[in-house]
C-alpha cells in the first residue's frame, strides 16, 4: 500500500496534465477554425469590394458609350454632326481618364525620354535638334506620375 500512495500523485499529476494538453489542443482548433473563417471572410469582403468597385467603374464609362450611340444614330446622315459627336466623346473619354489620373504623355516637339517614350524609328530633319520627337505613333499614358504605356515616336537623329 506504501507503493501506492507513492504513485497516487503522479498519477494526479499525469491525468491533470493530460486534461490541462487537451484544454490547449482544444483552444489551438478553436483558434485555427476561427482563422479559417476569417480567411474566408476576408476574401469574400474582396471579392465583394472588387465587384462593386468594377460596377462603379462601369456607372462612370455608361454615359460615354450611350454618348457613342446617339452620335452614331444621329450621324448617318450629315457628317458634320457626326464629327462634333465623336469630338464630345474624346471630351467625355478625356475627362473620365484624367479623373483617374491618367494622363496623355507629351511628345511631339519634346525631347526624348526614354522612361516615357519607346523610339520605334529615326528621320534627319535638319530644323530640329537631334533627340526631338518628331512624330506619335501612338500615344503613351502615366497614372499618377507613374508610366501606364509608353509612347510610340519617331525621332529626329
Amino acid at each position: 500500500m506504501a507503493e501506492e500512495n507513492e504513485t497516487e500523485p503522479i498519477n494526479n499529476d499525469l491525468e491533470e496534465a493530460k486534461k490541462q494538453a487537451e484544454e490547449y489542443l482544444n483552444g489551438w482548433k478553436r483558434a485555427k477554425a476561427d482563422l479559417i473563417n476569417f480567411q474566408k471572410d476576408s476574401e469574400k469582403r474582396q471579392k465583394e469590394l472588387i465587384q462593386f468597385a468594377n460596377a462603379a467603374f462601369i456607372l462612370e464609362l455608361l454615359p460615354i458609350y450611350e454618348s457613342l450611340k446617339q452620335a452614331i444614330r444621329h450621324g448617318k446622315g450629315d457628317s458634320g454632326d457626326l464629327a462634333k459627336g465623336i469630338e464630345q466623346i474624346k471630351k467625355q473619354f478625356s475627362d473620365f481618364l484624367n479623373s483617374f489620373g491618367v494622363e496623355e504623355i507629351k511628345t511631339v516637339g519634346e525631347k526624348f525620354n526614354p522612361e516615357f517614350h519607346e523610339a520605334v524609328d529615326k528621320r534627319k530633319d535638319e530644323n530640329q535638334e537631334e533627340g526631338i520627337i518628331l512624330e506619335e505613333i501612338k500615344t503613351g499614358y502615366t497614372i499618377d506620375g507613374k508610366l501606364l504605356e509608353p509612347a510610340k515616336v519617331i525621332i529626329n537623329g
